[in-house]
């Protein structure tokens, strides 16, 4: 069994790090975290962060959220369903750099008429033509290093009303020998074996979400860690 460290943020690139890609492969990954997520309750992180941040809205009021780094857009159509059965009225829109990502996104969601999506790079997108009450950064920040995660987070507290929901993975020992037993169990294909076991070592400890907190001037936040080997960072404006 390979020797593995957690000290440190590994800086091994992931499959799903070349925006340009477009084939099976990443059709297949996308729906394999969709389906992990949604076994292991790994959606569920984001739901009650959103479930937080929502409780005094008025009930007629119209909630915009966006979802950074959105993916196949599991959690935007979980939200949509959460929206739904609780009479809540959502606007949710996921925005992704890569189009073969947005593309299967959009086929995933043609039932929802509350979701949209955006094929853009959130540095040079022009936020100003929506009303961003919440952001969702779900299994996202853990694909960049740390000059760049504060980049993101300080473009994201910009232009949000009302605050940041932040889904990302521990990074630890046991969550990478757990996950090979899941890569064994679900028989994954090999790049989502690959990247997933590399997205742990990318991962954060609490230390290193209070160090960004501390950089970033942040004002109000929370970070708990949540299952399935994860932390739930809240930040409200």
């Amino acid at each position: 069994m390979a020797l593995i460290t957690t000290y440190r943020r590994t800086d091994l690139d992931e499959s799903m790090d070349d925006f340009s890609m477009d084939n099976d492969s990443l059709v297949t990954a996308l729906d394999d975290i969709a389906r992990i997520n949604q076994l292991l309750g790994g959606n569920s992180v984001t739901l009650n962060g959103v479930k937080k941040l929502t409780k005094n809205f008025p009930k007629n009021q119209t909630i915009t959220i966006m979802d950074f780094g959105c993916g196949g857009g599991d959690m935007l159509r979980t939200l949509a369903k959460y929206g739904e059965r609780n009479s809540l009225k959502f606007n949710l829109i996921g925005i992704d750099a890569n189009e073969a990502t947005i593309r299967h996104a959009e086929k995933c969601s043609t039932e929802f008429d509350n979701i949209s999506y955006l094929a853009e790079d959130i540095f040079t997108y022009d936020f100003s033509k929506y009303k961003i009450d919440i952001a969702l950064i779900t299994l996202t920040l853990h694909h960049f290093k740390d000059e760049e995660i504060l980049r993101i987070m300080r473009v994201i507290f910009n232009v949000v009303q009302k605050g940041i929901i932040i889904n990302d993975l521990h990074r630890s020992k046991l969550a990478y020998r757990l996950f090979q037993m899941i890569i064994f169990i679900f028989k994954l294909k090999k790049m989502t074996a690959d990247d997933g076991l590399i997205s742990i070592l990318r991962g954060f400890k609490r230390e290193d979400l209070e160090k960004y907190s501390r950089e970033l001037e942040l004002k109000k936040y929370s970070i708990k860690w949540k299952w399935a080997f994860r932390y739930q960072w809240v930040i409200e404006k």
